[in-house]
């Protein structure tokens, strides 16, 4: 079983590189002197959508020990076919996924909670993200019963020169360990803010989205791997390998 959860990770180590590779070729943001003010509603709630907080863990703490680092990638569905995409990709037709590769570091404190941080970056791209997390399990779990646990969030663009887009998530999440493996799933709002930093005639945006999310997580020994899907406006899946103690 050991050797298998190795295989796995590779695997996913693999499929990291090979997206990362996929994803480059010119995919920069830049906004278009043509967009008006409704595609750059609709392009800042992708964006914001797009660099909201994926916890990729279950509801239960880490403990006051515990700790936990692993890559991912997340990709993410936009609406390749709309004007606001087009006016906003600068060097060809925007892409049916944009895939970001990320390092994820979390670690476990007293009272049930946890905190954590995130890097991430689009190769071949301007779009770069970073993000934290505060959890709060506020039922830690049982043999019996599920864990319960509440989490606040932030992430911010970094890397586009056009555009600032940061977001604040709260969220609520529930998991159940059986065996080697941890289902959970989780309800939260993302509030998202961006600012255009062009000459154009684009007034900023406040707007916001709710999150559903399902997932589990495989853990033999040291070796973890956690998949996830994330439904709103736009559809997220992520993939996650990590070692925790």
């Amino acid at each position: 079983m050991k050797k298998t959860m190795l295989s796995v990770i590779i695997a996913l180590c693999i499929v990291v590189l090979t997206l990362s590779i996929c994803n480059a070729g010119g995919n920069d943001i830049e906004l278009a002197s043509t967009m008006v003010q409704k595609q750059f509603d609709d392009l800042s709630k992708e964006v914001g959508l797009i660099i909201s907080y994926i916890p990729l863990a279950p509801a239960e703490s880490l403990g006051i020990l515990g700790f936990d680092i692993g890559i991912e990638a997340t990709g993410a569905k936009i609406s390749s076919g709309s004007t606001f995409w087009e006016l906003a990709i600068s060097d060809q037709k925007p892409p049916d996924y944009i895939v970001l590769p990320k390092i994820h570091v979390q670690k476990g404190l007293p009272f049930g909670i946890d905190v954590g941080a995130m890097y991430a970056t689009a190769p071949g791209t301007n779009i770069s993200l970073y993000g934290a997390e505060l959890k709060w399990a506020v039922l830690k779990g049982s043999i019996v019963s599920p864990a319960v646990a509440v989490r606040g969030s932030y992430t911010a663009l970094a890397g586009v020169a056009d555009l600032d887009a940061s977001t604040y998530g709260l969220d609520a999440s529930i998991s159940k360990g059986f065996g080697p493996l941890t289902p959970y799933a989780g309800l939260g709002e993302v509030w998202i803010k961006a600012i255009n930093n062009t000459n154009l005639p684009l007034n900023d945006v406040s707007t916001s989205a709710t999150k559903l999310f399902l997932g589990a997580k495989l853990k033999i020994l040291l070796l973890g791997v956690v998949l996830q899907a994330d439904f709103s406006d736009i559809q997220m899946y992520s993939a996650r390998a990590n070692i925790s103690f």
